[in-house]
């Protein structure tokens, strides 16, 4: 996700540019985790050929899952669909007092 500053690079520390990446990566991996979820249902029950699948293979679903993770990790980072600029946003002004609005946002 591109992070644009409010105010001039030079006048934030690099705590708070630290503070600030932590709050991207923490609402991006929220965002990545809730889609996982949303797409959890679509890797199961069907197979590519659309017929209904009853397979127990653990190693089926190890893979399955590690790709619904990866695909949702993916979708967040490039956007997804806004969830984490949201809670990024929602903070940063919540925290505004206490920074002196020197916290950056989306």
């Amino acid at each position: 996700m591109m992070i644009k500053p409010d105010v001039s690079i030079s006048s934030i520390s690099d705590a708070q540019r630290q503070k600030q990446a932590k709050l991207v990566d923490a609402a991006q991996q929220f965002e990545a985790t809730m889609l996982q979820e949303l797409l959890r249902p679509m890797q199961h029950g069907q197979s590519s050929w659309g017929e209904d699948v009853k397979d127990d293979d653990s190693a089926s679903d190890t893979m399955s899952s590690f790709g619904t993770e990866s695909i949702a990790k993916a979708i967040s980072k490039a956007g997804g669909l806004g969830i984490a600029k949201s809670v990024v946003a929602q903070v940063a002004r919540e925290d505004e007092p206490h920074s002196g609005g020197k916290i950056s946002r989306y």
